[in-house]
């Protein structure tokens, strides 16, 4: 199913209230292990690779053939997070991982940046079950990372997983797994707002920016920057914080929480993620999104989001300089597109609005053929560039020499 609770986190005013905060400042990043416990990682080659303690998750009571795949294929990495994150200064996590198929790369006269695409509220990856597979077979590198706290992320031993750091733990996932190379980034549902706000901090911008006033402001020109572009999902974009419920005594809280985790509130929300529910919003849908709920540690890392306020994206979309796509179901009942679709069109510097006919709040689960397309066709726009350096030179001298 889909988190869809991204969904009700716009529409359901107990929900509604959930929303952003940050707070935390940006995480330093750091080569050493630090405190971080040698039993959890697997290092090779100076580099933190696998948690050991990870077991994919069990999906057995699941029919659906595409999220047993999708979950046999999940891993889970440390990454660098702030010691305020966590002491060790390391979070593992989870993500699955489709590679582009050889063949449709080969077919690609030029190279194209991989995707790293962010579920929706209290979700995970398996969200992407059905994008994922199609995207790779067009030649797309699909990443699909869970947040911080949901998903099958490392739950115990950490200090916060507030907004700000579910963003500090993507890049530090981007700088692990992705080596920072450039990327787009996209993200459904509340994942728009993750994206929106790591993004933001994050643009790639060509080493022959001039604009002395951009060099000049810490907080929006990054030199390493490797964000080459966003994908907008029926995103949340223009909502910011959780509302009243931030200011809930942990006890109202936790029985909140709780509700969240009800078949019944799951299943109204399943209800309202699709177009055609009839044929999309099965008991495998809603298990598939409550199966993480289970995880010992999950009320707590959901408390821990709650109270931290939550995402702010609102003031961040006008920042986003580079290309971006957003596409919408056009019978979206949650996120109502005439409304947000057209305002994330004004505000982008670079936006372009595709709809899904016939497709409510999750065009990747309901609509992933014509998903996948319209992606593919954008990442052709958004070509990769050569940051020249030490290495270009090299290179210019080796192709002298051949």
């Amino acid at each position: 199913m889909k988190t869809s609770l991204a969904t009700l986190a716009v529409t359901i005013p107990a929900i509604a209230a959930f929303a952003p905060s940050s707070g935390s400042a940006v995480v330093p990043r750091t080569n050493l292990l630090g405190a971080a416990s040698t039993s959890r990682l697997q290092i090779a080659n100076n580099r933190i690779q696998q948690d050991l303690t990870f077991t994919p998750p069990d999906t057995s009571i699941i029919s659906e053939e595409l999220c047993t795949a999708a979950a046999s294929r999940m891993k889970r990495v440390m990454v660098p997070v702030s010691t305020d994150v966590s002491d060790t200064g390391y979070v593992g996590v989870s993500y699955i991982h489709w590679k582009a198929s050889a063949k449709a790369s080969s077919a690609t006269a030029e190279k194209i940046c991989p995707l790293m695409l962010v579920h929706g509220f209290d979700s995970s990856s398996l969200e992407y079950r059905r994008l994922g597979p199609k995207l790779a077979a067009l030649g797309v590198d699909v990443y699909c990372v869970d947040l911080l706290g949901w998903g099958y992320t490392q739950l115990d031993g950490v200090k916060s997983f507030s907004a700000q750091a579910k963003v500090d733990a993507l890049k530090g996932f981007w700088e692990t797994v992705g080596k920072n190379e450039q990327v787009v980034v996209g993200g459904a549902s509340l994942g728009g707002a993750a994206v929106i706000e790591f993004a933001s901090q994050n643009l790639y911008r060509s080493g022959e920016t001039t604009d002395e006033s951009v060099r000049d402001d810490g907080d929006d020109y990054n030199d390493s920057g490797f964000v080459k572009g966003t994908i907008l999902i029926d995103a949340q974009g223009f909502v910011d914080g959780i509302g009243p419920i931030s200011f809930l005594p942990s006890p109202l809280a936790k029985l909140g929480i709780q509700v969240l985790k009800s078949t019944p509130l799951r299943e109204s929300a399943n209800q309202m993620s699709y177009h055609d529910p009839t044929t999309f919003a099965t008991q495998d849908a809603l298990n598939v999104g409550r199966l993480h709920c289970l995880r010992e540690g999950w009320e707590e890392s959901m408390l821990s989001f709650m109270q931290s306020g939550g995402f702010r994206p609102a003031t961040k979309v006008g920042q986003i300089t580079v290309p971006s796509l957003v596409l919408w179901g056009r019978q979206d009942g949650i996120l109502k597109g005439e409304e947000f679709a057209n305002k994330f069109v004004e505000t982008l510097p670079d936006g372009e609005l595709r709809w899904i006919e016939e497709c409510g709040h999750v065009p990747h689960l309901e609509k992933p053929d014509e998903t996948a397309a319209l992606i593919r066709e954008f990442l052709d726009k958004v070509k990769p560039e050569r940051r020249e350096g030490v290495g270009g030179i090299f290179d210019g001298l080796l192709s002298l020499m051949k």
